[in-house]
């Protein structure tokens, strides 16, 4: 390739809606261009990394015995009814009604789809399959931000694993953890492993694949010293046990003009601490109101919730629903005495006395509640997020908290979608079992902004050898050097002939701006021919990731950056 061919519209600025380092520089690099809300146009440049990565995908899903497929994008809507996704999906799932009458969604993912192709497996001894395909996928997504990060429409490798039992499903779910590491590993990111929520995926348990960045959307709780990580929507840490000092014999109502907040309590004469507070929060699960119990000084993890109880949707009520449900507002509520609504207790409470809570009436508190004698838990669940510093739930030691951006996520569904899509097969014994079943995903588009997130400087992207659009960039410092221009496409061809991706910046340009720009885009190496360098038989070579220059004899440049490029691919 020739830039003075390519079209690589690089900006002087950043665009001005850009949050996440990764859009600034996809945009200003010449890589991306916003079409719409949450949807972009890959240019060339880009074109070129995505296909790295999904040859990086490829083969190393293909090494673990995946076969690819390409499903349709158009499902029709009672396959998604069936498993009752219709409903979990809600308003993020693309629908629309054909001229037939017949409604159809666009594909978000596609378990629904494959089980249905699963359904031709009749046989244990056709066990196990490994499936896959590389596809778009389409989600109305409410907030798209942060560029390729969160969008509507985006390319996502997803594979399905088809086994008898829960042990295939095991060892089928391990091969992708190690193919996900390597993959990562090849894409030049330090990906974290955790522990994590299934979602509206379901199933027994999944694994994220977290990369750290301060655009990441997710928050992951680590323990440096023994390993354990989790997301915030899944993790756990020890809470210190508390002796409470011996409350009355039954709890006490009294005034506290003006307090609405915990904080508001503990600062009140006569009040109480946080932690010995019961911070009582109104929920709307699936349309019913439940209470929400949690001690004061602990916050509401909002997935665990909707996790412990299974809803579909898990959010806070409206302010008028509080005061017509409770008779007070937010910040004066508490469970003593309530019968008639659903209770739900974190853990941490349990056991606990002489606590204060509010008395469902503003300005009114009540002290001395014991939580056994006084509040009808219906369900005690582990509720609270965890916090940097507390003590890791294994070891004891504490606990960092830091931004991450998913770029994979490995689930085991067992039967969730096998068993209602009637995908059984005969065993050993001809009794006839649902199929056991794993997923898997990644998005190409958003690992190729997280590595834009982690391979960056002040200078612009530093794409790893493996992902680049081209490895190498020569510079030309004066395209009218008939010499200079000769040599340039000797080294040119050399490159070419050893399978190199290289182009060739012969742009009539100043020098700073072939430089800038070969920085901004991100090109892993750069060869500089000049008069003068040529005039002793030598040509300038700058690595990107550190910046290091060093002057190489022209003759030897082509084995020399053949050799680092195969080294490092």
């Amino acid at each position: 390739m020739r830039w003075s061919r390519a079209f690589i519209p690089t900006l002087r600025d950043d665009p001005a809606d850009a949050e996440a380092v990764s859009h600034r520089l996809l945009v200003r690099a010449g890589y991306i261009r916003q079409l719409m809300s949450g949807v972009y146009s890959l240019l060339p440049a880009a074109f070129r990394v995505r296909a790295k990565i999904r040859k990086v995908i490829e083969e190393e899903i293909d090494r673990i015995g995946g076969q690819e497929f390409l499903l349709p994008a158009l499902h029709p809507e009672e396959i998604w009814d069936e498993t009752g996704r219709i409903e979990v999906m809600g308003a993020e799932m693309f629908r629309f009604v054909d001229r037939r009458g017949a409604g159809i969604v666009l594909g978000m993912t596609h378990e629904e789809i494959f089980t249905t192709l699963a359904q031709e497996i009749t046989s244990y001894k056709q066990l196990p399959q490994l499936w896959y395909q590389i596809q778009t996928k389409l989600r109305d997504e409410p907030r798209p931000k942060s560029g390729l990060l969160r969008v509507r429409e985006f390319t996502m490798k997803d594979s399905y694993s088809f086994d008898l039992d829960d042990a295939g499903l095991d060892e089928q779910f391990d091969a992708h953890f190690e193919a996900y590491s390597t993959i990562f590993r090849r894409l030049g990111m330090d990906a974290v492993a955790v522990e994590a929520s299934s979602g509206a995926m379901g199933g027994s348990g999944s694994i994220e694949f977290m990369v750290s960045s301060p655009s990441g959307e997710d928050d992951v709780a680590r323990c440096v010293n023994c390993g354990y990580a989790a997301n915030v929507e899944r993790a756990t840490s020890q809470v210190s046990a508390i002796v409470d000092e011996p409350g009355p014999d039954a709890p006490e109502k009294f005034a506290t003009p003006g307090v609405r907040t915990i904080e508001d309590l503990v600062t009140f004469p006569g009040g109480a601490d946080a932690d010995r507070q019961i911070k009582t929060l109104v929920y709307m699960i699936d349309g019913e109101p439940a209470l929400v119990l949690l001690r004061g000084d602990h916050p509401l993890q909002e997935q665990k919730l909707a996790d412990q109880t299974g809803a579909i949707e898990a959010r806070p009520a409206h302010p008028e629903e509080i005061n017509d449900l409770m008779g007070a507002d937010a910040g004066s509520l508490g469970a003593v005495g309530v019968s008639d609504i659903r209770v739900i207790a974190d853990q941490a409470l349990e056991g606990r006395t002489n606590m204060t809570t509010g008395a469902n009436e503003n300005d009114f508190h009540i002290r001395g509640v014991d939580v056994a004698r006084d509040i009808s838990v219906d369900a005690w669940y582990d509720l609270r997020e965890v916090q940097a510093g507390e003590p890791c739930v294994e070891c004891g030691e504490p606990l960092e908290v830091f931004s991450a951006i998913e770029c994979g996520h490995i689930f085991k569904l067992g039967v969730k979608y096998s068993e209602p899509l009637g995908a059984t097969v005969l065993d050993e014994n001809g009794k006839a079992r649902p199929i056991v079943m794993g997923s898997y995903g990644i998005g190409l588009e958003r690992n190729m902004a997280a590595i834009v997130e982690t391979h960056h400087d002040d200078k612009g992207i530093s794409w790893p050898v493996a992902v680049a659009p081209w490895e190498v960039v020569i510079t030309v410092v004066k395209v009218g050097d008939e010499a200079s221009m000769h040599a340039a496409e000797d080294l040119y061809a050399a490159l070419q002939g050893a399978g190199v991706d290289v182009i060739l910046d012969d742009r009539n340009e100043r020098p700073g701006v072939k430089f800038n720009d070969a920085e901004l885009v991100g090109i892993p190496y750069r060869i500089t021919i000049g008069p003068r360098g040529l005039a002793s038989g030598e040509a300038e070579f700058t690595t990107r990731a550190t910046g290091a220059t060093e002057n190489v004899a022209l003759a030897d440049a082509a084995a020399k950056v053949t050799e680092l490029v195969r080294a490092a691919r």
